[in-house]
């Protein structure tokens, strides 16, 4: 780590490129972890010269409108290491990650294409394998696969095999969500139990057994958000907590809408084997990815309506109200522990599990 300064980059042009104001010099594994070195990485790099409305809220995808239609459309790259996992594999990841980023911005998923970018060496097998999980997958999800692209890199250069998937949905009439729209009172509900994907990957790294075998969540999330907006309309932000948890999507919910967030730590689901991997590991479970949750702010009036929806789907049915928004502590997350005490759940702060998804 270096001091806070300024760089300039020679190029052979002639031109320098002044690099915003940042104490690292290398991009770090940390920066991909979905916390704090992510949101800074997005904010000062990118979000600052690509500037544009549909970028600025930083949402889950771009929210536009044609011919008075409106549709998000968003884009992911999958690097997950190992590729075959418990409860899934890369393909099925790639393709229900993007139908959920679709589905966290109130749309309706449509279609997808899918760019791979495969390491020299890999056996055909093991890409036949991914190929037909991603058909299974969309699928399920009732969305096309319909384009894509495929490079090869040199043996070594591409650890198997990274998938891109970008997709498009149409926006319901009456649905308008976004990180921005978190109301006080609104109650928070979290769709099920949490950190189950990413204890998976780590159990099979790690070679941990248990009773029961932990599996990844991993699922498409865009039956349960349809099954909410026809119990209510009144959802006002959706996310998925991937990378850096629970904690820090609420953490980005918070600083997005200006608001404050309570928590009630008896209130969260973990799964008695998550919540024993994670002792062994030294995790967090509000930290660690989620790859089938999700979080949904909802009006208090329509909280219940929305609750009972989503508790008679399969992916809904551990679902329970997990907070409130608060006018006091604005950009902060509150919880209340179990022994009746209160602390910040501050957002991820470093690299807790790296390649997760």
């Amino acid at each position: 780590m270096s001091q806070q300064k300024t760089n300039d980059n020679a190029f052979n042009n002639g031109f320098t490129c002044p690099i915003p104001i940042t104490e690292y010099e290398n991009v770090m594994l940390a920066h991909g972890g979905g916390g704090k070195l992510s949101r800074q990485l997005i904010q000062k790099m990118f979000a600052s010269q690509f500037k544009s409305k549909f970028l600025e809220p930083l949402h889950d995808g771009a929210i536009f409108s044609v011919d008075g239609l409106r549709f998000a459309f968003s884009t992911d790259s999958y690097v997950i290491n190992p590729i075959f996992f418990p409860g899934g594999d890369i393909g099925k990841l790639a393709v229900n990650g993007t139908v959920n980023d679709l589905s966290m911005c109130g749309a309706r998923p449509l279609y997808l294409s899918s760019a791979f970018i495969i390491e020299e060496g890999l056996p055909m097998d093991e890409l036949w394998r991914i190929i037909l999980s991603m058909e299974d997958a969309a699928k399920a999800a009732g969305v096309e696969l319909v384009t894509g692209d495929t490079k090869v890199v040199d043996r070594g250069k591409g650890d198997k095999i990274f998938i891109n998937t970008s997709g498009i949905g149409i926006i319901p009439d009456g649905v308008d969500i976004s990180p921005r729209y978190a109301k006080i009172d609104d109650k928070i509900i979290l769709s099920g139990t949490i950190a189950d994907h990413g204890i998976a990957i780590m159990s099979v790294r790690e070679g941990l057994e248990f009773e029961t075998q932990i599996e990844s969540d991993c699922s498409p999330l865009n039956g349960l958000v349809e099954t909410m907006f026809a119990a209510s309309k009144e959802v006002h932000v959706l996310r998925d907590p991937t990378r850096g948890g629970v904690a820090s999507t609420l953490n980005e919910i918070a600083e997005s809408s200006n608001v404050g967030i309570n928590i009630l730590e008896d209130q969260i689901p973990v799964s008695e084997e998550v919540n024993g991997a994670c002792e062994i590991l030294g995790f967090d479970p509000l930290y660690v990815a989620n790859e089938g949750k999700l979080l949904a702010f909802v009006s208090p009036t329509a909280a219940d309506k929305v609750l009972t929806a989503m508790r008679t789907h399969p992916f809904g049915k551990n679902a329970v109200i997990i907070g409130e928004v608060a006018a006091d502590h604005p950009n902060t997350v509150i919880m209340k522990t179990r022994i009746g005490g209160s602390r910040v759940v501050d957002m991820l702060s470093g690299e807790q599990l790296p390649r997760i998804c």
